[in-house]
């Protein structure tokens, strides 16, 4: 069996805002991983990558993003996409890591999109497990302005009962958590910025743009996606996970698994 990841904490400063970051890391020599987990997720969604013998010998890295899990933040307003790209930047270079293979997930996907369009070179391979690269995958995070409410806690409780009602493979599985893992005050802003930088960010041809090898994996449910056909035809490879959603992590993650580990050895071979 692999080598488990060992957890470290770490203490930055990114924007005026103190963090101390929780995170999981193990050495090895083969190219290492990062995961950037999604909104109301934690780094404990890679955990598993332990117990997968195709990653055997990988280094991987993964941590609390600052408003989730156990990071904690001095100031969770200060809290939005730069940020975290800022932040992911961060612990990269403390931790000894020029180029490495790239996993986001939803907020994480998008915060990856945003690292590896500034910093290409970097990037060995990316997996975007349904990160945001058109305005359609707002479907969370546009909630900020589709039921608009004043004071934080309010928006987060709704937000909640809403996603536990979702007819979506996980969707109460995710609610159930939510609560524990996400500071209410550092939602406003990385919803805004994730909205915004959707609509008007030019993320399509920001993806589309990147010279690594490049997977969109996504849920069956979601395999009705208008730009899928497009972004296959132009290079990039579609995973889709049968009996799954948003979060196959949490639906069906033998799958997901099993397509990252084929995605990553075929990248690997043929550098």
């Amino acid at each position: 069996m692999s080598t488990d990841c060992q957890p470290f904490t770490q203490h930055l400063r990114v924007e005026d805002a103190e963090l101390t970051i929780s995170g999981l890391r193990r050495d090895g020599e083969k190219a290492p991983i990062l995961f950037l987990h999604g909104f109301g997720s934690t780094k404990e969604d890679y955990a598993d990558i332990a117990r997968h013998r195709a990653f055997d010998g990988h280094g991987v890295l993964a941590y609390d993003a600052p408003g989730c899990g156990q990071t904690e933040c001095s100031d969770p307003t200060r809290i939005n996409i730069p940020m975290l790209v800022t932040t992911a930047l961060e612990v990269l270079d403390a931790a000894g890591i020029d180029r490495f293979h790239l996993v986001g997930h939803s907020m994480g996907g998008l915060t990856a999109l945003m690292l590896a369009d500034a910093h290409p070179g970097r990037i060995l391979s990316f997996c975007d497990i349904e990160g945001n690269i058109a305005p359609e995958d707002c479907f969370l995070s546009r909630q900020i302005h589709d039921y608009p409410a004043e004071n934080p806690q309010a928006f987060m409780d709704a937000f909640i009962d809403r996603a536990s009602k979702a007819p979506a493979w996980s969707s109460p599985l995710y609610a159930a958590s939510l609560a524990h893992k996400v500071r209410v005050e550092a939602v406003r802003g990385i919803f805004t910025s994730m909205v915004d930088l959707s609509d008007n960010g030019g993320l399509m041809e920001r993806f589309l743009g990147l010279p690594c090898p490049k997977m969109f994996m996504y849920g069956d449910q979601n395999n009705t996606l208008s730009y899928l056909p497009d972004i296959n035809a132009k290079g990039v490879e579609l995973a889709e996970i049968p009996e799954c959603g948003h979060f196959p992590m949490y639906s069906n993650p033998p799958e997901m698994w099993r397509r990252l580990s084929d995605f990553i050895t075929r990248t690997e071979a043929v550098r």
